[in-house]
C-alpha cells in the first residue's frame, strides 16, 4: 500500500492555489487559445498536453531539490515561508493591477498561430513552459505551502500527478472552448474581473501563511 504522510488538506490547499494560478492569463493559456484559434483544437490540446507534461516536471524538480535543501539546511522552510508569501502579495499586486487596467475595456485581442500540428503546439507549449518566469515563482511559492521535507515518495508522486492533470485539463478547457475569435473577445471582456478575484485570493493564501509563522 502507498504510504501518504502529508495530510489531504496540504494537497487540497496546493491544488486550490495552483488552479487559480494556471487558469489567469499568462504565456501559457495565451498560448493556447492562440493556438487553438489559429490551428484549430487539435493544436490547441495538443498545447494542453505539453502544459500537463510541463508542469508536472516542475513539480518533480522542484520537490525532489527542495526536499533535499530542507533536510540540510536547518531554518529554510521558515525562509521559504517568507519568500513565499512576498511572492503571493506580489502575485496578488500584479492581478490586481491588471484588473484595474483593463476595468472597462471591452476590446482587447491574442494572436492566433496558425500551421501548427499536434505534436508542434505540444512542443511549442513545452518550451514556453520552460522558460515562462511565473512557473518558477509559482513552484517557489508551493514549496512553501507543501511539507515536502517530510513527504513521502507517494506524496511527491501525487502531487506532481495532481497538479499535471489539473493543468492539462484547465488548458483543454481552454482549447475546446475558446478556439473562436467570439469566445475569446467574451474571456477578454471578463478577464478583469477574474484578475480581481485571483488577486485577493493570493493576499489571502499570503495571510494565511504568514499567521503559520507567528508562535
Amino acid at each position: 500500500m502507498p504510504e501518504l504522510l502529508v495530510p489531504v488538506s496540504a494537497f487540497v490547499t496546493v491544488w486550490a492555489f495552483l488552479a487559480m494560478n494556471i487558469a489567469t492569463p499568462g504565456p501559457n493559456v495565451l498560448n493556447t487559445i492562440a493556438l487553438a484559434i489559429g490551428s484549430g483544437r487539435r493544436a490547441g490540446l495538443g498545447s494542453a498536453l505539453g502544459v500537463g507534461l510541463g508542469i508536472g516536471l516542475w513539480c518533480l524538480g522542484m520537490s525532489l531539490g527542495m526536499a533535499a535543501l530542507m533536510q540540510s539546511v536547518p531554518g529554510l522552510r521558515a525562509a521559504m515561508t517568507l519568500l513565499a508569501c512576498g511572492l503571493l502579495v506580489w502575485f496578488a499586486s500584479r492581478y490586481l493591477r491588471s484588473a484595474m487596467a483593463g476595468w472597462g475595456r471591452a476590446n482587447g485581442s491574442v494572436n492566433a498561430r496558425a500551421g501548427s500540428n499536434l505534436r508542434g503546439a505540444f512542443l511549442r507549449s513545452l518550451s514556453v513552459n520552460a522558460t515562462n518566469p511565473k512557473a518558477l515563482t509559482t513552484w517557489i511559492a508551493v514549496m512553501a505551502m507543501f511539507p515536502v521535507g517530510r513527504a513521502s515518495g507517494w506524496d511527491i508522486a501525487l502531487l506532481c500527478a495532481g497538479a499535471s492533470v489539473l493543468s492539462f485539463s484547465i488548458h483543454s478547457a481552454y482549447a475546446l472552448a475558446f478556439s473562436t475569435p467570439a469566445a475569446v473577445r467574451v474571456w477578454l471582456r471578463a478577464a478583469p474581473v477574474v484578475n480581481a478575484l485571483v488577486g485577493v485570493f493570493f493576499l489571502g493564501f499570503a495571510g494565511r501563511l504568514a499567521a503559520g509563522l507567528m508562535p
